[in-house]
């Protein structure tokens, strides 16, 4: 199966907020590719309000169950009261958990289950409870893909950071059979896997054709900057072709 499209909105809400407009919409930017037909959108609503807005996530979770099922809201976060907060209002599909200090500039690393394994197989189980999906937001360790099966979780997403700045070939070879190992060992544990972070058109096609079962690419950073060049339906045509479609 294609890997599918989650677009993640952070970036087009931090340009609305650098001036008090209304414009440019997240909630009509993320309507734009759904319809365009990307498989859902992304949000990281953090503490601070940077980028999205907490009336975005629920603008969002409103514009998705219009969908009929067909699209899915994916919201980022580090599990404290205020995320579980939202996520009981709006109960996404899936909830991607990071493990972000509040001041973090954006997600630059994957947890360390097993020194926080009470706390995320908690935190794992009492989202379930809600009738979410979880993803674990790790770091491109087989051992530590395993260690996400453990806690409980449904997925992992792989942060493919590191990936992106690469730029010799034996070097991108080299991390792509580690990203390779990581997702292998996902899938014995039972786990699908999902991937994001600096994910580019030019870097995913090699990304999909080594790891051809990753269900789920979230992009943001780069697709906002193509949408500038190519507009939002061209642009997220352009990205589901690179993911297989």
């Amino acid at each position: 199966m294609p890997t599918n499209l989650s677009v993640n909105l952070n970036a087009i809400a931090m340009l609305r907020n650098r001036r008090d407009l209304a414009w440019p919409s997240v909630t009509g930017i993320g309507a734009m590719a759904l319809e365009a037909g990307a498989h859902g959108l992304t949000v990281h609503p953090r503490p601070d309000e940077r980028h999205i807005r907490l009336q975005d996530v629920y603008d969002l979770s409103a514009l998705i169950k219009k969908s009929d099922g067909r699209k899915e809201f994916n919201i980022e976060g580090f599990p404290d009261d205020r995320l579980f907060k939202i996520i009981e209002d709006v109960k996404p599909d899936q909830v991607t958990l990071v493990p972000d200090d509040p001041e973090q500039n954006t997600s630059d690393h994957g947890w360390d289950i097993e020194a926080n394994k009470e706390m995320l197989g908690e935190v794992v189980a009492q989202i379930k409870n809600l009738g979410c999906r979880v993803s674990l937001f790790i770091d491109s360790e087989p051992e530590v893909a395993l260690g996400a099966r453990a806690v409980g979780a449904d997925r992992v997403e792989i942060y493919t950071g590191p990936y992106g700045l690469l730029i010799k070939d034996s070097e991108i070879k080299a991390m792509l059979a580690q990203i390779k190992l990581t997702c292998d060992a996902a899938e014995r544990g039972g786990l699908q896997v999902n991937a994001g972070h600096d994910l580019t058109l030019d870097n995913l096609p090699a990304l999909i054709s080594m790891v051809p079962n990753i269900a789920e690419c979230s992009i943001g950073h780069c697709l906002t900057a193509d949408c500038l060049l190519y507009g939002v339906n061209e642009t997220v045509n352009r990205y589901l072709r690179a993911l297989g479609h």
